[in-house]
């Protein structure tokens, strides 16, 4: 089903609120549709966009946790191509954390173990937030309910990668698909927008 248009705010729905057409699932988990959202179920996978991928313009996600644990998710972006397993987002793109609980450098809108955020804007559990990521040449701005939260050039320097699962460093495609995760059998976040705003 093709994308539609948001008329008043000038964003494209990228997911129809109905269904998954135009979005893939690659690795383990998946997710459902209850009540009109997404909701993540399942072990570590991701749900990505298959049409187009995206450069100079700003992804919205709108999602919400119901408990302080099990809230694990994110936004994938730069991936280069199209991914083939659950962990292509995390090496090849970079994962927008969404995670109230994480330090710093895992919590909402942290670009995940690359660059932490600047403040700490989270509605209460419950409440719906509003993320939106903007992509412009190499340079990722991060908003969470209308507070920049971060602000990254693909440049920049990063803390050394320590563990296996963190991501490989390097530079990210500034053209790029992108994808939502869900992480664990324990984490469930809602998602019930998912909208570009090209530049």
């Amino acid at each position: 089903m093709a994308a539609t248009l948001l008329p008043a705010a000038g964003w494209q729905k990228l997911w129809n609120g109905k269904d998954t057409s135009g979005w893939k699932q690659v690795g383990w988990g998946n997710f459902v549709i209850q009540d009109g959202v997404l909701k993540t179920t399942g072990g570590m996978g991701l749900l990505f966009h298959e049409n187009e991928a995206f450069e100079n313009s700003t992804i919205r996600v709108v999602f919400k946790t119901m408990t302080e644990k099990g809230a694990n998710s994110g936004l994938y972006i730069r991936m280069p191509e199209k991914p083939r397993d659950a962990w292509y987002g995390v090496h090849n793109g970079y994962e927008v954390q969404i995670d109230a609980t994480g330090d710093d450098w895992h919590s909402t809108g942290a670009l995940y173990s690359l660059s932490k955020v600047s403040a700490r804007n989270n509605k209460p559990l419950g409440q719906w937030n509003t993320m939106e990521v903007e992509l412009k040449g190499d340079v990722t701005r991060v908003k969470l309910n209308g507070k920049l939260v971060n602000e990254f050039k693909g440049d920049q320097a990063v803390p050394e990668r320590k563990m296996w699962f963190e991501p490989v460093r390097g530079p990210r495609a500034k053209k790029g698909y992108i994808g939502i995760q869900n992480h664990g059998a324990k984490d469930t976040v809602f998602f019930k927008e998912i909208s570009v705003k090209r530049q």
